[in-house]
């Protein structure tokens, strides 16, 4: 059962716990010292890599929203919020995202093969996949329009961010061919 104000409430539940995390990022002692004893725990540095190889992922996000995936270890699903900026796809644990937050996981996708629907192989509908060389990752999106979005984004960015063998042999050829002329010669 759903309650008639349920998403305003959880809304607003999400808003105090973010403005909670920026208070507590600020400066509070206590979880400060807490944070610097499990980043020397987990065996990171004591500032967060906030920039994740220069990619501002806190801010304007070419794409960005829930989807459930599948552990990379135990293969359990888990719904996690994720960012597509800059030919890198980034997930967290809440959709709460500021620069000092530490994504959970990176996958650049300019080492991306293919991303297209999976429902048949996983047998659950809205499921998309994401393949590399060497692993495919699974995901299941909460609707078809939302599952086709993250296919299309995911793909323009395999796009833009891949280089082409093919691209660079031809500017090479074209290149080499301009320096053997003869200056002034007509090859004809």
């Amino acid at each position: 059962m759903q309650f008639p104000n349920s998403t305003r409430i959880r809304t607003g539940i999400r808003l105090e716990i973010c403005s909670r995390r920026r208070i507590a990022e600020k400066g509070s002692p206590e979880i400060l010292s807490m944070a610097s004893f499990w980043r020397a725990v987990l065996g990171s540095s004591t500032e967060p890599d906030v920039s994740a190889d220069g990619v501002e992922f806190w801010s304007d996000p070419e794409r960005g929203g829930w989807l459930t995936k599948q552990g990379e270890y135990i293969k359990t699903w888990r719904k996690r919020w994720f960012v597509l900026k800059q030919g890198k796809l980034f997930w967290f644990k809440d959709s709460c995202i500021t620069r000092t937050s530490v994504p959970r996981g990176i996958i650049p996708v300019s080492s991306c093969l293919t991303v297209k629907g999976a429902d048949d192989v996983l047998n659950r509908q809205f499921a998309f996949e994401l393949s590399t060389p060497r692993d495919t990752m699974y995901f299941i999106a909460d609707s078809e329009k939302e599952k086709e979005e993250w296919i299309n984004s995911i793909g323009r960015s395999i796009v833009q961010h891949s280089r082409s063998i093919t691209d660079r042999e031809i500017v090479d050829y074209d290149s080499a061919r301009q320096q053997k002329r003869p200056a002034g010669g007509n090859q004809n």
